[in-house]
């Protein structure tokens, strides 16, 4: 939210689509009014669907708990291609010479499906030679694809088995970030298997309304009052706004 405010909290009604609460800051105690008002309020949650942030999980744990938490596909993904892309800087920190200028131009093409490289300015033939150089980033690189496939199968039971698959083929890679990320999604299994548990439940909803929030502040050019701000991001749910 710019320099000044820097953070807000948003908390969604994934059924109406209705942002229901909006807290200063990125922190657990962003929450803590909004605890309180669902006290009062009696409502019965029956899953929160978040992104992977630590402060979130423990409030959500400590407030509600019982209640699953989900783990789309898209927070799980971004938090993958974040390491990707620190081990993509590391490799080229360590390499020489021509090598260091093919993985120079690797960092957007890495964060890519292999399906959506463009052949057209010869993105694919730009990625397969830094893959070749770096066999611990061409894993890293496949892995991705196969992780995604994890919300896109029948049920939690064909899910469960790739997510096991995939566990044991990072977990054996030697390569150290694979191994790392292969810890948080066993520690966070049960979390992202919960997504067929509520109906292929997912926090998409939450990421359509931070776009119609960015095309809100470019219309008005900014907001100087923060509380009529948060009125209007409250409507947004009744209202239509393109992506310009």
């Amino acid at each position: 939210m710019g320099k000044k405010t820097k953070y807000l909290t948003l908390v969604m009604d994934l059924v109406t689509g209705a942002v229901v609460y909006i807290g200063d800051g990125k922190s657990a105690d962003a929450l803590k009014p909004f605890w309180k008002k669902l006290k009062y309020a009696r409502a019965c949650i029956e899953a929160v669907a978040m992104d992977m942030g630590r402060a979130y999980i423990k409030a959500v744990k400590d407030n509600l708990p019982g209640v699953p938490i989900v783990f789309d596909h898209f927070h799980v993904i971004k938090l993958y291609n974040e390491k990707l892309t620190e081990l993509r800087r590391d490799l080229q920190r360590e390499a020489e010479g021509a090598d260091k200028e093919v993985l120079k131009g690797t960092r957007w093409l890495l964060l890519k499906s292999s399906r959506k490289l463009n052949t057209l300015n010869n993105e694919s033939d730009k990625l397969k030679n830094a893959l070749k150089l770096n066999e611990p980033l061409a894993m890293a690189y496949y892995l991705k694809d196969d992780l995604g496939q994890i919300w896109k199968q029948n049920d939690r039971i064909e899910a469960d088995f790739l997510l096991w698959e995939w566990i044991k083929k990072a977990s054996n890679s030697g390569v150290k970030m694979l191994i790392k990320f292969a810890k948080t999604l066993l520690k966070y299994s049960g979390e992202i298997l919960a997504y067929y548990d509520f109906d292929k439940m997912s926090s998409g909803p939450m990421e359509g309304t931070n776009n119609k929030i960015k095309t809100l502040q470019k219309r008005a050019h900014g907001y100087r009052d923060m509380e009529f701000f948060k009125l209007k991001v409250k409507s947004l749910h009744k209202t239509k706004y393109a992506l310009i």
